[in-house]
């Protein structure tokens, strides 16, 4: 019966992505901030409705939905679990939309295009991330400690977050985009929004079909953070699935309602890194501590509203004056500091897990060296005994005591 409940929602999604492009987008055209705006609180809007059913749903198990994964969900926590998923899907997809703007940037799309190139790309996501979660789901039931590979991948993800830029992204060295260069010829110029046309008698390719393929492969990474993410808070597919798919259909508007915000908005990215930290840590700890789901939500959306009061707060004091250089470097050593106790919170606990998995189940052998590894972004001594540990595994038995240690930070 819950097969009636998947198409009928999958066919839901199709039906309003149909009517977006085939009706309010047929024709290609600059979409104003207004309009973005406003169909951001659609979608936004039309998820809250669906969150209603599901409570419905779950209430009374129509169809049998939420009696077969481990435990039965009444509709107060299904609802819960969706918001708090479909937030935290959400909150991730802004590093999307950071990302997206770099590749439009580096290919100077013309914004009238750049709708359709969201639209495919969104729905190819839609499809890639639904066989994520599948596998995904099969795993954790299967195997127990799926949870703290995930969890893992989260805080690594974090840490590689804070350190990467965008800037530094070159979408000509994607693999997919070289390879597509080798089977087709690509236009010199955008033949309007066309993906496809013929080039002296040959299939030819255009750079907007480019864009798509670098955009579409870029979501497969995204998703690789984002789907071991919202396990954190559910291991339901059906609840997985769909505040995942809310959160993906209002990327699109969420992009051109931010895009020209991106400066102003600049606390907006650390703090998915303290989020993924959050999730990461979470998953690590389940089965020994577990973080309710409406902690969760509140700890999460906590992070969020603070980022957008401190860039809004930002803002407003570079308009007023410049901040004087003694404040300034306060500021940063006590950011440091900041950051200090957050690295030795995490890292300590991820090594107290690992520690702990040599008598209990796990793999101790991962987790450890993974908590080391975080330990040591900040602190020497960490680095040191982390040097050694790759000295036993990978030199013969040898401690590498001859060898310098790495600098102290």
């Amino acid at each position: 019966m819950q097969a009636w409940l998947w198409a009928g929602f999958v066919v839901l999604v199709l039906a309003m992505l149909a009517l977006d492009l085939g009706v309010f987008h047929r024709h290609a055209r600059q979409v104003s901030f207004r309009e973005a705006l406003a169909w951001t609180g659609f979608w936004f809007l039309l998820a809250m409705l669906f969150n209603i059913a599901v409570y419905y749903l779950y209430e009374h198990h129509l169809l049998g939905i939420g009696e077969h994964i481990g435990h039965e969900l009444d509709g107060g926590q299904a609802a819960l679990q969706f918001l708090t998923g479909y937030l935290i899907e959400k909150s991730l997809s802004l590093d999307n939309i950071f990302v997206i703007a770099v590749i439009f940037n580096y290919f100077k799309v013309p914004l009238a295009y750049q709708h359709r190139v969201l639209f495919w790309g969104i729905l190819g996501a839609l499809v890639m991330r639904g066989l994520m979660i599948g596998v995904g789901a099969a795993l954790i039931q299967h195997f127990d400690w799926t949870v703290y590979v995930f969890g893992g991948l989260l805080l690594f993800t974090a840490a590689k977050m804070l350190v990467t830029r965008e800037e530094s992204l070159d979408p000509d060295q994607n693999v997919f985009v070289k390879l597509a260069r080798k089977l087709y010829p690509v236009t010199p110029g955008f033949q309007q929004d066309h993906f496809l046309t013929r080039l002296h008698g040959r299939r030819a390719i255009t750079p907007l079909m480019l864009v798509l393929i670098v955009v579409e492969s870029t979501d497969v990474l995204f998703a690789v953070d984002s789907i071991p993410a919202i396990f954190a808070i559910t291991t339901d597919p059906f609840l997985v699935f769909t505040s995942n798919v809310f959160a993906i259909l209002g990327l699109r508007s969420l992009y051109f309602a931010l895009a020209s915000l991106m400066e102003q908005l600049r606390y907006l990215k650390i703090s998915l890194v303290f989020v993924l930290a959050f999730v990461g840590v979470k998953m690590l700890i389940s089965h020994h501590y577990p973080i309710s789901t409406g902690v969760s939500l509140a700890v999460i959306g906590g992070i969020l509203a603070v980022a957008v009061l401190a860039s809004v707060l930002g803002m407003r004091r570079e308009d007023a004056a410049a901040v004087s250089k003694e404040l300034g470097i306060l500021t940063v050593q006590t950011l440091k500091a900041a950051w200090q106790l957050v690295i030795a919170v995490i890292g300590g606990t991820v090594l107290l897990i690992g520690i702990s998995m040599i008598v209990l189940p796990g793999p101790a052998v991962l987790v450890i060296p993974l908590g080391l590894a975080i330990l040591a972004t900040e602190f020497a001594w960490a680095r040191r005994f982390l040097h050694r540990v790759k000295a036993r595994v990978f030199g013969g038995g040898q401690t590498g005591s001859g060898s310098n240690p790495p600098p102290a930070g």
